[in-house]
């Protein structure tokens, strides 16, 4: 295995079967992030979406949360500097990634920390595990995309009530809403999601990634367009095709 980040506060591991693991790692603090750990985040996933070697990546949480978000005695230095720069941003990194992307979320994940759970394609979570969106207490305004992908995941009214009443959302209602795809225990989160690459692993790599980008960028569109885009991709249309004036003729028409 081979780790990565000098502070060791961001752990990447990858093993030869083709999994690599990247673990927030700052327990004491529940894995609360600093600005250079968000760098260190946005990098391995960038650096991973490259690797050739890697086919699926598990994000954990060390010891007993997954992240508890921005650590708020650091916060000038969070927001300090160019906070939009998609290279050092690990959710617009996590979601240019074209791997297969699992959170084992083996505890607590607070608004920062929920937020990447968001940015990931599929959640194995412990039981009493919990996701909790504290924004309106804080009066901070959402900008990794809560806001909006919350409530596309478990309905709009049930994201007002975790958003603004800031009510936590257990991973066993999660499961049940369809945004967590097993509850298990604490000590067979990682397993778990390692049983689900494995299935992963098993089928054909390059349609994987393909079936991930026609699913993530289809959730964008109404089902028309949606319909459209895989018909083209099935036909074997150039991707830059979607993008052009002939596609939107042809969904006019």
């Amino acid at each position: 295995m081979e780790g990565s980040s000098s502070e060791k506060l961001i752990i990447v591991t990858r093993e030869p079967d083709g999994i690599a693991t990247v673990t927030i790692n700052r327990p004491k603090s529940l894995n609360s992030l600093t600005r250079p750990m968000m760098v260190d985040l946005a990098k391995a996933f960038k650096a991973l979406a490259k690797d050739n070697s890697v086919r699926v990546i598990i994000l954990s949480g060390a010891g007993r949360a997954f992240c508890s978000g921005v650590d708020l005695t650091a916060a000038q230095d969070v927001f300090k500097g160019d906070v939009k720069d998609p290279e050092t941003d690990p959710v617009v990194q996590m979601e240019q990634c074209p791997k297969p992307i699992i959170g084992a979320i083996n505890g607590l994940a607070i608004t920062a920390g929920f937020e990447i759970a968001l940015a990931c394609d599929m959640l194995v979570a412990a039981k009493g595990a919990a996701f909790v969106d504290t924004h309106a207490r804080f009066g901070i305004f959402p900008s990794w995309g809560l806001s909006q992908k919350l409530a596309r995941f478990i309905g709009p009214n049930k994201a007002r009530e975790v958003s603004l009443a800031a009510m936590p959302l257990s991973a066993e209602e999660a499961e049940k809403l369809g945004f967590v795809n097993y509850v298990v225990d604490q000590n067979e989160v990682l397993n778990k999601a390692r049983q689900l690459a494995g299935a992963i692993m098993k089928n054909s790599q390059d349609l994987v990634l393909r079936y991930k980008s026609v699913i993530n960028d289809g959730y964008k569109l109404d089902l028309r367009q949606g319909l459209a885009m895989e018909k083209a991709l099935g036909y074997g249309e150039d991707p830059e095709y979607l993008t052009s004036e002939k596609f939107e003729i042809n969904l006019a028409a």
